[in-house]
């Protein structure tokens, strides 16, 4: 696991930042205009903790994982960036950085 250590932290940041994100557009005034943000955030959320799972335990699955990760990142790194608040912000970078890991690890992994 050491070895894919960055992989895993940047999944949990994604993952935190996508939760937090979720949550905090729920809280908007226009929660209906959020709602594509909102499914991505929860989506993206998903896969980073099934990757992180997947990944941690060495699994022969994992490049199928994270290369699913990866593009769902990517999608929810494009939609929050869309938005102007800062927890859209936030986690579009996360996403961002999280997209740029799977790939290394990907290439690695190939």
């Amino acid at each position: 696991m050491k070895k894919h250590e960055d992989l895993i932290q940047k999944l949990a940041d994604c993952l935190a930042a996508c939760q937090f994100c979720a949550d905090q557009c729920l809280a908007e005034d226009d929660v209906a205009k959020m709602i594509d943000c909102i499914r991505t955030d929860r989506d993206c959320a998903d896969a980073c903790q099934m990757a992180i799972n997947f990944v941690a335990r060495q699994s022969s699955n994992s490049k199928s994982v994270v290369d699913l990760c990866r593009n769902l990142c990517k999608a929810c790194g494009d939609e929050c960036a869309k938005h102007d608040m800062d927890h859209c912000q936030a986690c579009a970078n996360a996403c961002r950085a999280c997209e740029e890991a799977c790939e290394n690890f990907l290439k690695v992994a190939a």
